[in-house]
């Protein structure tokens, strides 16, 4: 320890160095002074948030927000601490009134520094994590209690809007996106149906709606035509037979002009069912082409049930969103006015630069001290060179005499 040694060696240092032991001392409690009347008190409040579920459960109503709470909240998040968001949110609340001279970069940074957003994760069901949230906290560190309680409210409402929008949004652009999936299928399959008439109507091809119909016509045609071929087969029997007298060849006549009848008959509802079939089953082509359009239309029917169904969900989830009973944020704890700062007292400040300045100024004489090292008593030089002096003699230095009357005159040559 150089030339200290002992209680008696240390204060005979502090009697040497007195002069650098006061100056540091001086200057060290001036920086202190000059910290602690510079300190800016800091207030802390928070805000906690909770997720609120459901009124309904998912498995009578699902919803169309996809993603888990703590996505969501990241996001809102992001949007909060942008710049934008955040030189408006300043704007608005008049937070760096006091301190004109800062830039907007500056302004963002301290906003960043004084926000903070926080989730707490919800119980798991299991070993996956589902990115369920149960509490929000928002925190806030400002100079001043009012503003560090007003912005924490601010962020705290600023949160949940922009949690309810996006829900509502996300909702609103499903629904449309299902209604216009909805419209584009049923837009889609009336155009079929037209085509499809007008294919109908080119190829001279009956209607689904007249199918039957045109069957029961086909039918009685062909029953005709049975009565007529069993007529005319017993007209051609009798024809058949030759006359013997001149009332039979009469009668021969009429049965042959009934027979013609007969014959010309069934030619035309022959070709009425020749012509009914042909409407019915038309040529291949067009029958394949009526295929073709069965499945297109079958395929638009599906498409248009499956966007009828996901409209019907998509109007419901936005119903729910639009009357608050999906989940959402709510105020569980309102941010408190805080009493007191978090930051210390300037007194306790300057105390504690007080005795860091006395530590500093005694540091400083040893080291002095300990950079020229010397004996200065009997006591050092025993325990330095292990020799004990014998005689120790002290350094002596003259009183000055206040009276120059007293003093010797010093003699003159002559």
């Amino acid at each position: 320890m150089g030339s200290v040694f002992s209680v008696a060696d240390f204060l005979d240092m502090l009697a040497r160095r007195r002069r650098v032991v006061f100056l540091v001392f001086v200057l060290g409690c001036i920086l202190s002074l000059y910290v602690a009347a510079s300190q800016r008190h800091m207030y802390s409040s928070s805000e906690v948030l909770q997720m609120q579920g459901a009124i309904i459960p998912g498995e009578m109503a699902a919803t169309t927000v996809q993603g888990s709470d703590a996505r969501r909240l990241q996001l809102i998040e992001q949007q909060i601490m942008s710049r934008t968001a955040i030189l408006e949110i300043a704007k608005e609340l008049d937070l760096f009134a006091d301190q004109p001279a800062l830039t907007e970069s500056e302004k963002v940074v301290a906003f960043r520094n004084a926000v903070r957003i926080s989730e707490v994760s919800a119980a798991r069901q299991g070993f996956n994590d589902d990115g369920e949230v149960s509490l929000v906290r928002i925190s806030v560190d400002w100079p001043t209690a009012e503003g560090a309680q007003s912005l924490a409210q601010y962020v705290a409402q600023r949160t949940m809007e922009l949690s309810t929008n996006t829900r509502l949004v996300r909702s609103r652009d499903a629904l449309d996106f299902f209604s216009a999936q909805e419209q584009e299928a049923g837009l889609a399959i009336d155009k079929l149906e037209r085509e499809i008439s007008q294919f109908r109507a080119s190829n001279d091809i009956a209607l689904p709606g007249n199918a039957i119909r045109v069957q029961n016509e086909i039918a009685t045609l062909n029953e005709s035509i049975l009565a007529i071929d069993r007529q005319m087969i017993a007209l051609q029997r009798q024809i058949a037979i030759a006359p013997q007298s001149r009332v039979e060849r009469r009668n021969r006549e009429q049965q042959q002009e009934e027979l013609d009848t007969l014959t010309a008959q069934r030619a035309l509802l022959t070709s009425n069912l020749e012509a009914m079939n042909s409407t019915i089953q038309g040529t291949p082509e067009a029958q394949r082409q009526l295929d073709d359009y069965d499945r297109k239309r079958t395929a638009l029917q599906a498409e248009l049930e499956a966007a009828t169904a996901r409209r019907k969900e998509a109007e419901i989830a936005y119903r729910l969103e639009t009357q608050r009973q999906a989940d959402r944020l709510t105020v569980l704890e309102p941010a408190a006015l805080p009493e007191y700062p978090y930051t210390r007292s300037r007194k306790v400040l300057a105390l504690l630069g007080a005795v860091a300045s006395m530590i500093a100024a005694v540091a400083t004489a040893f080291l002095l001290d300990l950079r020229h090292p010397v004996i200065r008593s009997a006591a050092q030089m025993e325990h330095t060179l292990g020799l004990r002096p014998v005689v120790s003699i002290p350094q002596m230095r003259p009183r000055k005499n206040r009276r120059r009357g007293l003093l010797p005159r010093p003699l003159r040559r002559r």
